[in-house]
């Protein structure tokens, strides 16, 4: 099985080709430029590279969330279109679940954390035993405060990852590791293992049914809610 993989859900964007278990390549990009202009453009030259062409790929994978709303909803975009025309099997993987494969050897507390603005974090905690990961936290979106209070209940060290990790490591105490910048942000690859993880197991990978998970609400809805329930407030006045 060739699995294409997709990463957007920050600044960083990354593709990635995973065989048989085997990670033939990964590409990533931190230019600046939107996932909407690089995205595609790295895949076709990964492709390429690998000597592999779109038609050598049985399954498509993309970071679902959480994460930037408009890069998650480029990169579910691009595995949705990729695998519609072939009908392959299109998986949606944890942004927090993929960022812990970077974790490799460490034992101990992987404590995901992805910078969700106003002090907020979105977070996953799992249990890493020289690479095996266990899941103790579904993913969500928490406070500074509410974060560390969780953390308090673990006497182990503690590995931050991702583009919060450095916010953590600030603000919060305790037994913690801030990983190195080039295993900390999210990668393509871990998307295409968690996702042939999915496969193996027989998980759901329809694209059809593929929908991001943002964990909260946008601003932009945010603030509709707000100007519905204070018109309703003066309504009901």
């Amino acid at each position: 099985m060739l699995i294409l993989a997709f990463e957007s859900s920050a600044k960083a964007g990354s593709v990635a080709l995973l065989q048989d278990g085997i990670l033939l390549g990964e590409s990533y990009e931190n230019s600046g430029y939107t996932h909407s202009q690089t995205l595609m453009k790295l895949a076709q030259e990964l492709l390429t590279a690998c000597g592999k062409t779109a038609h050598d790929v049985t399954a498509v994978a993309c970071a679902a969330g959480p994460g930037s709303f408009t890069g998650i909803r480029i990169g579910v975009a691009a595995a949705k279109g990729f695998a519609w025309g072939r009908e392959l099997p299109c998986c949606g993987v944890s942004t927090l679940e993929a960022m812990a494969q970077n974790a490799g050897m460490f034992s101990g507390i992987v404590c995901c954390a992805m910078d969700a603005r106003r002090q907020q974090v979105y977070n996953a905690l799992f249990s890493s035993e020289r690479g095996q990961l266990t899941r103790l936290r579904d993913d969500r979106a928490l406070s500074l405060q509410e974060l560390q209070a969780d953390l308090d209940g673990f006497d182990r060290d503690i590995l931050l990852l991702g583009d919060g990790a450095a916010l953590c490591a600030g603000a919060l105490h305790g037994r913690l590791l801030l990983a190195p910048e080039q295993l900390r942000m999210q990668r393509a690859g871990g998307v295409a293992i968690v996702a042939a993880r999915q496969l193996a197991t027989g998980l759901p990978c329809d694209g059809a049914t593929l929908i991001p998970n943002y964990l909260r609400l946008s601003q932009a809805e945010r603030e509709r809610l707000q100007r519905e329930q204070q018109k309703s407030n003066h309504e009901g006045a």
